[in-house]
């Protein structure tokens, strides 16, 4: 079926409405419905949070028998399957609608295709692909987490004009501007969780927070790196548990006593397979895809991010470039290692888009 004029402005409205939600409902991805009979906007709503009613039943029950006869523009395929809530696509196919317009078919496995055929059966006509292209970002670690049960990885570092991430001396304290720092807790408060290696809490004792005020209920984790616990037990951030789930994950050879203490601190220490100090990362991402952590921001230090990049493991980065020359041989820098022996080999960022705050650049960038 072909869409019409009006579709494209009325999926932009769904869409406005799923945003309204990004960053709180994981692993479910972030979707929104709208309702339209006769020119009016009769239902509408958005999944808030997993667990919570889907945006196209919320629509539904403010629509009431108005539904009849009416259009349904949902962001992403009905749902056909069990979970936390019952089968959307089975509630939908008895409303009586007489059109659907669905922005795109949803990735998983359980419900691809399923539900458009579901509405089809039951006699709606249904468009498809209308503002794809919003969904593909909007609901980038979704998509990522259902097929390869892994989080997407974005990168995050703030830097000098010369590359550097801190000083000689470690000192990062500030790089970038405050309205930067700012746009990087809006950046954390969409994923579900930071990873930092060990040696950024040594240096900075850093609390690894979200301090917005309309995300202080959600759910976080904090993962650290840690091949050898050398974590203090008097960090900052295992004096706070109830600020975010904490992850430590740590070599087979490490401390059993210190991983106990750490337990009794709230934290859950997990380990995994390394070498030469250095932990397996997919196997690091393996776990976190098992504890439904669909998503991550790699903030640092430069040994970390390096690694992530040489094993090609990053999807996303968001690079902060501040107008400032730090220089010293010793001061790290972003990707660190060996380097690529030629230039044509170096590492690329695709669909790249850029935004200025105040006096800094902040490049985003696929890979």
């Amino acid at each position: 079926m072909i869409k019409t004029a009006g579709d494209e402005a009325l999926m932009e409205m769904a869409y406005s409405l799923a945003e309204k939600a990004r960053g709180q409902t994981s692993p479910n991805p972030c979707v929104g419905a709208l309702i339209v009979k006769q020119g009016q906007i009769v239902g509408w709503g958005y999944h808030q949070a997993a667990g919570s009613p889907h945006a196209e039943i919320i629509a539904l029950e403010r629509a009431g028998q108005r539904a009849r006869g009416s259009t349904l523009y949902l962001t992403l395929e009905p749902c056909v399957h069990w979970g936390k809530t019952p089968p959307c696509a089975d509630r939908l196919a008895g409303a009586g609608f007489e059109r659907a317009v669905i922005s795109t078919y949803d990735p998983n496995p359980l419900v691809y295709r399923k539900g458009v055929a579901k509405l089809r059966a039951a006699g709606i006509k249904v468009v498809t692909g209308v503002l794809a292209e919003k969904q593909v970002r909007l609901n980038e670690a979704y998509s990522t987490y259902i097929v390869k049960k892994i989080p997407f990885v974005t990168l995050k570092a703030a830097m000098s004009l010369d590359g550097k991430i801190a000083s000689r001396t470690g000192d990062a304290r500030w790089i970038s501007s405050e309205e930067s720092r700012r746009f990087g807790q809006e950046l954390r408060a969409e994923q579900d969780g930071i990873l930092v290696g060990v040696n950024t809490i040594l240096k900075d004792d850093p609390q690894l927070t979200i301090r917005l005020e309309n995300f202080v209920k959600k759910r976080w984790s904090r993962i650290i790196l840690d091949s050898r616990l050398r974590i203090p037990l008097t960090a900052r951030l295992l004096k706070n548990p109830e600020q975010g789930k904490i992850l430590i994950f740590t070599g087979y050879n490490s401390s059993r006593q210190k991983a106990q203490r750490l337990t009794e601190r709230g934290a859950e220490v997990i380990r995994v397979p390394g070498r030469k100090n250095r932990l397996s990362l997919k196997a690091v991402l393996k776990a976190l895809g098992q504890r439904e952590i669909i998503s991550i921001l790699v903030e640092g230090g430069a040994r970390v991010m390096t690694s992530f990049l040489e094993e090609k493991l990053v999807d996303k980065a968001y690079f902060f470039i501040s107008p400032k020359l730090i220089g010293g041989e010793r001061a790290p820098t972003i990707f660190e290692g060996q380097g690529v022996s030629r230039v044509s080999r170096a590492i690329r960022l695709k669909n790249i888009s850029t935004l200025r705050l105040k006096d800094d650049i902040i490049i985003e960038g696929y890979f």
